[in-house]
């Protein structure tokens, strides 16, 4: 890994509090690599605990006035939020690819997955609109109201520098709530540009705050007194981790952790648009995705036989390069040090005796050699007993495991401790209808490779995939970012008199 090739200093990205740039005390910085050349693009600040605190503060002070302002009004702040995106989507695009490799369409695609929550959330109004029922008693209505929490907290990761955290903020913001988003210190700059276009939209200064950092900064937010709720998307020891500490505060936590997703091929299913479909979901942004398909279930040794014949050309010839380049179709992984992690994933596959079809171990990209790329890898006669199929690679490694019928294909799934996202290939409704009844997974696809829920549904897994009780953007991110009040209503007669009641009140 080398630096950024000029004697000119690097580049500094820092803390985003109360509308302004905020350097703090930092506790130290840390390198943000571009990772198609390998070498040290910029630094960012990493927050002590007294930068998250001013932060923190800034978000507490913005929330009275925050909090009252109508729905409508906050709406509007994010009718222009959205416009603002459309209008900068190129720049915003480029920026991710810069720090992040993905290559240029998957981070206009991220942008847009975002920019649907963005507009779910300009419907606030109608979202936070209660229930009411006259005449519940004699006299007497009632009716339920739901309103904001307070300061609220974002930990979000690399993978996805815009999309995930606009699944939280946008939310969060419209339900009358401020918001304090840490982002990964691996690709920090996308979240400096998201709270510039916010202030941009009129958002009044301090109920959006960026603070930059590492486990000091995670631990303060989950420690603060002012945040009543933390958001997490991540890996899975760490959202365990996140929830404990954070529930054990007396927080509202929502930690989504990590995930082996499968996808079923049965006999019957139409290969070459299997092998599509597993190309762009196990091969796109590099295998990091949380909903990426890193193992095809294939029914029978005929099916499996097929599809790898398919696959094998196919990964071989995927287009890997520099990001920015249209014509690419991977690009590298976020740092050198999770390239290695990912081929080290590949060496004990190796070992294990899984059959390495196609080896991505020392991809080198002309003009990029220093980049940090891992070539499409394809493992066919994984078993379940295997690292590789167990664990969570997050890169460019697909599996391949072969069952003899439908019923050891679900339970094989079943079986898994993650349960985020799967999908089946079938052209039998009866399967299918099954699968989707049947399976212990939160989100499904049918004949669909990455079945990840439009903003106006909730994106969320099962079993360790996710540790709190609401899911992501959709109806339950409302429940989640405000509490409800029933308040129960009489007008009395004065010229009536009542009297003492010490029964329970009953209608």
């Amino acid at each position: 890994m080398s630096a950024q090739p000029s004697n000119t200093p690097l580049p500094r990205v820092v803390h985003r509090v109360a509308g302004q740039p905020y350097d703090g005390a930092p506790h130290g910085h840390a390198p943000v690599y571009d990772p198609a050349h390998g070498h040290v693009s910029a630094e960012v600040a990493l927050a002590s605990v007294a930068d998250v605190d001013a932060g923190v503060r800034a978000a507490h002070a913005a929330f009275p006035a925050w909090s009252q302002t109508p729905p409508l009004r906050r709406a509007r702040v994010m009718f222009r939020f959205k416009e603002l995106i459309e209008r900068d989507m190129d720049r915003l695009a480029r920026v991710i690819v810069a720090e992040h490799g993905k290559v240029l369409s998957d981070a206009r695609g991220e942008l847009v997955r975002g920019l649907e929550v963005v507009e779910y959330a300009c419907g606030i109004p109608e979202l936070l609109k209660g229930e009411y029922t006259e005449q519940i008693a004699n006299g007497i209505d009632a009716w339920t109201v739901r309103q904001a929490l307070g300061v609220c907290a974002g930990i979000t990761p690399f993978n996805f520098p815009a999309m995930v955290p606009m699944w939280m903020f946008p939310m969060a913001i419209a339900c009358g709530n401020t918001f304090v988003l840490k982002p990964s210190e691996r690709d920090p700059s996308l979240a400096v540009e998201l709270a510039s276009l916010l202030k941009e939209a009129g958002l009044p200064d301090g109920v959006f705050n960026v603070i930059h950092g590492d486990k000091v900064a995670v631990d303060a937010l989950l420690d603060h007194p002012l945040v009543r709720a933390v958001s997490f998307v991540g890996s899975t020891p760490i959202a365990e981790y996140i929830y404990a500490r954070g529930t054990a505060n007396g927080k509202r936590v929502q930690a989504l952790g990590g995930a082996k997703n499968h996808m079923v091929v049965m006999p019957d299913a139409e290969l070459d648009k299997v092998a599509d479909a597993l190309i762009g979901a196990g091969y796109g942004a590099a295998g990091e995705r949380c909903m990426a398909i890193s193992v095809a279930v294939a029914v029978g040794d005929a099916t499996a036989d097929a599809l790898v014949a398919k696959l094998k050309p196919r990964v071989e010839a995927l287009r890997i390069g520099h990001g920015l380049d249209e014509t690419v179709e991977m690009g590298p992984v976020v740092t050198g040090a999770h390239r290695d992690r990912i081929t080290g994933y590949i060496d004990d596959g190796v070992a294990s005796g899984a059959e390495l079809v196609v080896d991505g171990r020392g991809h080198r990209v002309a003009g990029c050699e220093q980049g940090f790329f891992v070539g499409g890898t394809l493992f066919d006669r994984v078993t379940p007993d295997m690292r590789i199929y167990k664990e969570e690679i997050f890169g460019p490694v697909l599996c391949v495991v072969r069952v003899p019928d439908f019923g050891t294909a679900l339970e094989l799934v079943n079986a898994h401790e993650y349960g985020n996202g799967t999908s089946i290939f079938t052209r039998d409704g009866y399967i299918a209808r099954e699968f989707g009844h049947r399976v212990q997974v939160g989100m499904v696809g049918i004949n669909v490779p990455i079945p990840v829920p439009m903003a106006f549904h909730s994106f969320g897994g099962w079993k360790k995939s996710l540790m709190g009780d609401h899911h992501a953007h959709g109806p339950e991110s409302v429940r989640f970012y405000t509490k409800q009040k029933a308040i129960t209503q009489r007008w009395l007669n004065l010229t009536e008199s009542v009297g003492a009641e010490f029964a329970m009140p009953t209608h």
